[in-house]
């Protein structure tokens, strides 16, 4: 079983170039962490509101990644302590699995 995440979040508006070049160093992290098949976002109807979507093999991978993103000791995810409009704490996290209607009884 794969999980599906979802992080959002709104960037301050005078940090956007300052977060933008820093998301190659985040994707990295990510990466290296196990997560995969990952895509960034800026929302086309909300001004600097930002989604990374990616996979994780695992539930525990989800809890980790999802700890660390909002810690803003980590070396590479804390930098976004300055740029998320709110701080860390207003990074939000949710894991998905798929569903099918074809396995529905």
């Amino acid at each position: 079983m794969t999980f599906q995440i979802f992080m959002e979040y709104k960037i301050t508006e005078k940090m956007i170039y300052k977060y933008e070049t820093g998301m190659p160093s985040i994707i990295k992290e990510l990466e290296n962490l196990g997560a995969i098949d990952i895509h960034w976002y800026k929302a086309a109807d909300q001004g600097n509101l930002y989604v990374e979507m990616f996979i994780l093999s695992s539930m525990e991978e989800y809890e980790t990644v999802k700890r660390l993103r909002r810690d803003s000791d980590h070396p590479v995810f804390g930098k976004m302590d300055e740029y998320v409009d709110g701080g860390m704490k207003k990074v939000h996290c949710w894991a998905f699995v798929e569903k099918s209607i074809e396995n529905l009884k």
